[in-house]
């Protein structure tokens, strides 16, 4: 079971994890349909109705343990409950289901292999030999104790028991890796802003413990010669006041570094991260250098951007265009799979907010939606 959250990793692991479910789901379905089929086997009624019963109740604990496969963290609470309603649903459909067809169909061997087949799904495959063991015992006692093949019944129960619970858990591993991977992803992205705020902290460290240790020096000298000589006094005071000044214009240098954003590098990040989400991305870099400014406020338009395909669509491809035309700097983004919710959710406070920053710079954004095709345009002027 995965015992860690599930991360947002966005459309891809939520297919993944729609797979996932569909293919335990009609496997375990198969597998109830050959127990099923002594119930058109029975001739009586009140037998008819227990077999059932009994097999309603199997099929409804089965289903919340295959959504409980791919839900993030599950509580070890949550787990237990599980795992006793499993078992005591398996020992309710003996005296409800092994009475059915008997003598022309293994009901409840085939039923003893379901239970064996979903035991993955509750946790360690580990627990699959103790069941199989049990449901081997039952499957021999009531094939004894009716009068039918206890060879065939064995060969029902161990086989196609253990072939499903190998195959289910094959597919709860494959997706407990996929989980793994989705974290381990967020995990490295939260160590990269981890080690450049620790970088940035350090850049601030140096740049003003060297300077604030010279000023408190000065600034010491200067009270000692006050009394005895304030002509100098005066000369360190001002000595301080400058390096005060240098401190502060070094450290606004540093800031407007560390806040510059290479768009060429995030314009390359995004079609990545567009990419590994399966939509074909194109990609038209500017011809030119651009000034930082402009292509500060286009790295930001440029991220949203890439997000809101990401979240607000079902994209197959995108195309990036950022072109130079005199003035201005105009950065075209275009995608498909737009549906009438995405639509309505470009209306969000991140587009506005982009909007009223471009505003406020000079620029403007523009988008517009035709044919399930939208396109976001951003302008920023070169001296902006």
């Amino acid at each position: 079971m995965v015992e860690a959250a599930v991360p947002d990793g966005g459309r891809s692991l939520s297919r993944a994890r729609t797979a996932t479910v569909v293919s335990l789901a009609s496997g375990m379905a198969a597998t109830l349909l050959l127990p099923a089929v002594g119930l058109s086997r029975e001739t009586d009624p009140w037998r008819v109705v227990s077999g059932a019963a009994g097999l309603a109740a199997f099929a409804v604990v089965l289903a919340v343990a295959l959504r409980t496969v791919v839900t993030p963290a599950p509580s070890g609470r949550s787990r237990r409950r599980l795992r006793l309603a499993y078992a005591a649903v398996a020992v309710l459909a003996v005296p409800l289901v092994a009475p059915v067809a008997v003598g022309t169909w293994p009901t409840w061997a085939w039923l003893g292999a379901a239970v064996v087949g979903g035991v993955p799904l509750l946790g360690s495959f580990r627990l699959v030999l103790p069941v199989v063991a049990a449901a081997l015992a039952v499957a021999g006692a009531l094939a004894a104790w009716t009068g039918t093949s206890v060879t065939r019944s064995l060969l029902v129960t161990g086989t196609v028991g253990l072939g499903v619970a190998a195959v289910n858990g094959f597919q709860v591993w494959f997706w407990e890796l996929l989980v793994q991977a989705g974290q381990g992803r967020a995990a490295q992205a939260r160590l990269a802003a981890a080690q450049e705020r620790l970088r940035f902290a350090g850049d601030v460290h140096d740049l003003l413990g060297h300077h604030l240790t010279v000023i408190a020096l000065k600034a010491e000298l200067a009270a000692r010669l006050a009394p005895t000589d304030p002509q100098r006094a005066g000369r360190e005071a001002g000595e301080a006041q400058r390096l005060a000044a240098t401190a502060l214009a070094e450290l606004r240098r540093t800031v407007h570094g560390y806040r510059r954003v290479d768009l060429v590098e995030q314009l390359t990040a995004v079609g990545e991260v567009l990419r590994s989400s399966g939509v074909k991305c194109t990609l038209v870099p500017p011809p030119v250098e651009l000034p930082p400014e402009a292509a500060t406020q286009l790295a930001v338009v440029l991220r949203e951007a890439g997000t809101n395909v990401l979240r607000h669509s079902r994209a197959g491809w995108c195309r990036i265009e950022i072109r130079r035309e005199e003035d201005v700097v105009r950065m075209t983004v275009t995608n498909d799979g737009v549906t009438a919710t995405a639509v309505a959710d470009r209306h969000s406070h991140g587009l506005t907010g982009l909007a009223d920053r471009l505003a406020g710079a000079g620029g403007h954004l523009r988008t517009r939606c035709a044919d399930g095709v939208f396109t976001l345009e951003a302008i920023v002027p070169v001296a902006a």
